[in-house]
């Protein structure tokens, strides 16, 4: 039996260290084996990254003075030796020694620590700032000043569903790429306001010693000067729901050049797709945009099929209390969420069109084609209700 739970050990090492020979390094990611904390390319990561070593350092050693006068008395003041234990009420030089010594550890550690929570908390003289909203589960950013002004795009998990659920091979960025990263220029103090939409998210890049919550109803800053050009990559930090784990922050630091030339790509962009929310669309063109919407924004809760997660999230395949009946209710839905279920309010994240037309595709979709009233809704329809 021994030989048979020794062979079984030694295959699972085996194979576990063959798993982890597969494993990269994830590019401006976590790293294979990694224990420390990120140096960081900012100089608060910097900070954070020494004040860690410092304190583990101070608490080395006292580990070590602390446990080792303990055992050597132990060993060698032990009764069997003929030691016998002192009788004494006090002792006014130990006591001044553990209660100063202590004093001055915990001050020379508060003062560089404080020194750096106060630097983290200064969003002062801002080079940019950014709004960045968290939606479960994606996050909303706007730039608000700069060259940028203006510019608001969601930024969305892009591992494809394959291999989430399917078992395709695994990239290297699995669940922390995005469809549209942020994008800041190098050597730039960046201020980033936080806020939430729905429950509470936490924003979090290693790399820039940055984590800040998200709370509802609240404003919150932070900030980070990104000292090198490259993608960093970070998660939501809080358990906001049960697709936490799909909500992933990918940051892209450009040259000054490189960011003025996507402010007016991105600029040039939102103008081209300016709607008109009075555009009479075809049920053709509603459907492709709506699938395209449905894909990026209601898949992980309602699933590509359209059948939901059972208790959580409702079927929209063959549902007649919204899907299959008037639109008018699942469009007040979707504008407005359902209060007190998971059901999100989409009114601020998507236009008139996107609204319409994934109404209309869940209307065409799987088993729902041409079984219910209104197959096709138009910008129009949502925005006479918003």
């Amino acid at each position: 039996m021994k030989k048979v739970r020794g062979l079984l050990g030694m295959s699972a090492l085996f194979w576990a260290a063959m798993a982890g020979a597969q494993v990269k390094d994830m590019p401006g990611g976590p790293a294979v084996n990694q224990l420390n904390l990120h140096t960081g390319v900012t100089p608060i990561a910097r900070e954070i990254y020494s004040l860690h070593w410092i304190i583990m350092i101070i608490c080395i050693v006292i580990f070590i003075g602390v446990f080792g006068v303990m055992l050597y008395s132990i060993v060698m003041h032990r009764k069997s030796r003929g030691h016998v234990a002192s009788k004494f009420d006090e002792h006014l030089g130990l006591e001044l020694t553990w209660t100063i010594i202590p004093f001055l550890i915990i001050v020379g550690m508060a003062i560089p620590a404080t020194r750096t929570v106060v630097a983290m908390k200064d969003t002062s003289s801002a080079d940019l700032t950014v709004k960045v909203t968290g939606y479960q589960w994606k996050w909303g950013y706007e730039y608000v000043d700069g060259p940028a002004s203006g510019v608001h795009f969601l930024s969305t998990l892009a591992t494809p569903s394959e291999q989430i659920h399917g078992g395709a091979p695994r990239s290297d960025t699995y669940l922390m790429e995005v469809d549209q990263p942020l994008v800041v220029p190098v050597d730039k103090k960046v201020r980033i306001v936080l806020t939430a939409a729905d429950v509470i998210h936490s924003w979090m890049v290693p790399d820039f010693g940055v984590k800040q919550d998200a709370v509802p109803g609240f404003l919150r800053d932070t900030w980070f000067r990104a000292e090198k050009i490259g993608t960093y990559r970070g998660q939501c930090a809080e358990l906001c729901g049960k697709d936490h784990a799909f909500m992933p922050i990918v940051v892209q630091v450009v040259s000054a050049e490189d960011y003025a030339k996507w402010s007016e790509e991105q600029k040039s962009k939102m103008a081209a797709a300016a709607e008109d929310p009075n555009k009479v669309w075809t049920k053709e063109d509603l459907v492709a945009q709506g699938k395209d919407v449905f894909s990026s924004t209601c898949v992980a809760c309602h699933q590509a099929n359209g059948e939901g997660i059972p208790g959580t999230f409702p079927a929209l395949n063959g549902d007649t209390k919204f899907v299959l009946a008037p639109m008018k209710d699942q469009i007040l839905t979707v504008l407005n969420g359902h209060p007190g279920t998971a059901m999100a309010a989409f009114r601020d994240q998507l236009s008139d069109t996107q609204i319409a037309a994934v109404i209309t595709y869940t209307r065409n979709a799987w088993d729902n084609a041409g079984k219910g009233p209104d197959p096709v809704v138009q910008p129009s329809d949502v925005k006479a209700l918003r």
